[in-house]
């Protein structure tokens, strides 16, 4: 029987520090880019919004998480109006 991990990032990426970034940086991503479709924006409204280009809202929509960090998406969803809270606890 192989490994167990909890999610597909603990799979990818070689440490659980690099796992538990590459989970924030995902979640935040899929919250920004259903904000976009719920309100039915296009990418260069969004663009405008967000502060950022419409190339960049296409590598969002995409999916290109290398290309994004946390700071920058937290700057996003401030700028969307939505307020992100950080809950730490300890590792399992």
């Amino acid at each position: 029987m192989g490994a167990r991990y909890k999610d597909v990032w603990e799979a990818l990426e070689p440490t659980p520090a690099q796992a538990q970034n590459m989970r924030l940086r995902s979640d935040l991503m899929l919250t920004l880019t259903d904000h976009i479709k719920e309100q039915g924006l296009s990418q260069v409204e969004a663009a405008k919004i967000f502060g950022v280009t419409q190339p960049r809202i296409s590598d969002l929509m995409r999916g290109r998480i290398d290309l994004f960090a946390i700071d920058s998406l937290v700057d996003m969803l401030g700028t969307a109006g939505m307020h992100v809270e950080l809950h730490i606890a300890k590792a399992a």
